[in-house]
């Protein structure tokens, strides 16, 4: 029997270029014969969609767009019960497209369309923050707490680029301009202990920001989370720390970095915590959040993979 699938499509993603390519591929979509479309119009549209999707009985729910709308679809399907829950299918149309990548699919749209409308799924692992408030929220690739946090903000702000190097301009920025350590006390299901750090982030994926390889042994279906930390540097050691973490091959510099794997972690900060997940602001300028945990969901959603 075929599916009932539900497109949800971020017409912005990609500086408003998503519109155009889900525009060509309405016939890809037609052919299947029993796909609906939703738009997107203001954050957090996406939750409710892929929500009312799984009310409404829909067997796929396909996110169209970038990380941002996989990580709002997520949520949205992560409230409906496992035994109704949809498949997850994804067309990656956005500047990062890290959560596609880990998962092996085809970079062209209309391939990753046809791919999802066909393949069969197979289970991976998500990630739940729970803060000191209670707030929760559900992560596919990665939470950043500090650095990568700022990057993601000031990558909002750069109008022109498109693709990694905004990604890339943002992270030279916030070297610049944020060089801003926090003490913290951290806790994991196998050890704890203090430190002074510029950067936390937990990896279910490997990559972040379109090209930037923190976790390269990371994988969505081990059960576990890779966390890394960046310890205060100078300046100068972030610069020279860029392009390893370009290659992946920044795990040598065991003096100024911290990895290491874990089913559940907590962390408590001297300062405001500013926090992404998957590239959307959790916590940004002005927050008070000191303390999250973190735990990894093992076999959480069933996923069209490549």
């Amino acid at each position: 029997m075929p599916r009932k699938v539900k497109i949800i499509l971020n017409p912005m993603a990609d500086m408003g270029h998503a519109w155009q390519v889900a525009r060509d591929l309405r016939v890809i979509a037609s052919e299947h014969g029993n796909a609906d479309w939703s738009g997107t119009v203001y954050p957090g549209h996406a939750i409710e969609l892929a929500r009312q999707a799984g009310e409404q009985g829909y067997d796929m729910v396909i996110a169209m767009g970038g990380d941002g709308t996989v990580h709002e679809v997520i949520n949205g399907l992560m409230q409906i019960p496992e035994e109704r829950r949809p498949i997850l299918g994804v067309v990656p149309v956005g500047s990062g497209n890290d959560f596609a990548h880990a998962i092996g699919l085809p970079k062209q749209s209309d391939h990753a369309l046809a791919h999802a409308l066909s393949g069969l799924p197979s289970s991976v692992d998500l990630g739940l923050m729970t803060d000191e408030h209670g707030r929760k929220e559900y992560f596919d690739n990665t939470i950043g707490m500090g650095f990568d946090t700022v990057v993601t903000i000031r990558s909002h702000r750069i109008p022109v680029l498109r693709g990694f190097f905004i990604y890339l301009v943002a992270v030279l920025q916030t070297i610049i301009l944020n060089h801003d350590p926090a003490h913290v006390h951290i806790e994991t299901d196998r050890e704890s202990w203090d430190d002074t750090v510029l950067m936390t982030t937990l990896c279910n994926g490997g990559r972040e920001g379109g090209g930037f390889v923190l976790s390269p042994e990371s994988s969505m279906t081990d059960s576990t989370l890779e966390f890394i930390t960046v310890r205060k540097v100078s300046r100068a050691m972030m610069f020279r720390l860029l392009p390893e973490f370009l290659k992946g091959t920044h795990m040598r510099f065991t003096k100024q970095i911290r990895m290491g794997s874990c089913q559940k972690f907590s962390l408590t900060s001297d300062r405001p915590l500013y926090i992404h997940a998957d590239g959307e602001i959790l916590t940004s300028f002005g927050s008070n959040l000191r303390k999250v945990s973190i735990e990894v969901l093992p076999n959480a959603l069933q996923v069209v993979k490549g």
